[in-house]
């Protein structure tokens, strides 16, 4: 994020405001060459319709932001710019009621297939297809923008407080002056900016490698620069960010695979345990089969003895 972009975006803010019901006095096509991105109307280019705005400020923000400076840019500015330029292009989507389109890629994708603009890179009319392809390896803006569809998955309710975030972040930037710092209006906005990223930093769905995590670590990153302005020309004091909040994608669930771990790795003491146990329990009905033979056998010897007894008895009374 630098000043000039910031100034940029509030350049298409006053003549094409991005809240709804506030109007302004200046006329959309008189925005420098934004027309030029405009469908021919009779024998000029015109914006009438709201979706013909969006896509015409779409471009031009590229134009003044990327295309206009490419040659002095580094390749991660551009990649940071393309962020905050897509973030604009979802907000206005969905505030002009555009945010019903089911699927806001298809959308993107059947309004830039075949558009020139997007497909070429043209800096006044020369070709800067080179350039571009030695900064960031693409031959055009489509190939950039591509890469960073995933930005119009944000949900419905979180976009507007990323981009107030945005805006807040930007104030801060245009508002700088290190030849007459103002700390107090800085910290004030720093304050608000830090509030708005909390209250988001609560949504439990930010990944890493997500479009949230993309646009969180990206603003993250230029108000920790902002403060580094801030800092050389004595403007302390202004509050840390919390760190990103992640979830982490669950495989399987990180307790059952500790617990099926467990069982596993205890598997081999538990069963060397249970062997001698099931060993005492199995040889019990043995030895009671065993037992309850001996047992047997004695109590027909016995019985064997008893009647030999008995017979001599009987032999020797007969012999009386």
């Amino acid at each position: 994020m630098d000043h000039f972009m910031c100034i940029k975006f509030g350049t298409l803010r006053t003549f094409y405001p991005d809240e709804l019901g506030k109007l302004t006095k200046y006329e959309f096509d008189n925005n420098g060459s934004i027309s030029n991105y405009c469908p021919n109307v009779g024998s000029k280019n015109k914006c009438e319709t709201d979706l013909d705005k969006i896509k015409a400020g779409f471009i031009w923000l590229f134009e003044q932001n990327i295309v206009s400076r490419i040659s002095d840019l580094s390749t991660e500015q551009i990649d940071i710019f393309i962020i905050y330029i897509m973030i604009w292009f979802n907000y206005m989507l969905r505030l002009k009621s555009y945010n019903n389109t089911n699927n806001l890629n298809d959308f993107y994708t059947k309004y830039t297939e075949d558009n020139t603009h997007y497909n070429y890179c043209k800096k006044h009319n020369d070709d800067c297809t080179i350039t571009l392809k030695s900064k960031l390896g693409y031959n055009n803006f489509k190939e950039i923008i591509d890469k960073k569809k995933d930005l119009l998955n944000i949900s419905f309710e979180d976009m507007p407080k990323f981009y107030d975030a945005f805006k807040l972040l930007c104030n801060m930037y245009t508002e700088f002056n290190e030849n007459d710092p103002k700390c107090t209006e800085y910290l004030k906005i720093a304050n608000q900016f830090v509030e708005k990223y909390k209250e988001l930093n609560e949504n439990s769905d930010i990944t890493e490698g997500s479009p949230y995590y993309q646009i969180w670590s990206t603003l993250s990153n230029d108000y920790d620069n902002f403060k580094k302005k801030c800092n050389d020309v004595n403007c302390n004091g202004f509050p840390l960010l919390p760190e990103i909040k992640t979830s982490q994608i669950p495989i399987k669930g990180s307790e059952e695979i500790v617990q099926n771990s467990e069982v596993t790795s205890s598997s081999p003491s538990i069963i060397s345990k249970l062997i001698p146990v099931l060993s005492i329990f199995a040889a019990i009905p043995i030895f009671m089969g065993i037992g309850y033979k001996y047992s047997l056998f004695g109590f027909r010897k016995r019985s064997q003895k008893q009647h030999l007894r008995e017979k001599l008895k009987k032999i020797k009374r007969m012999d009386h």
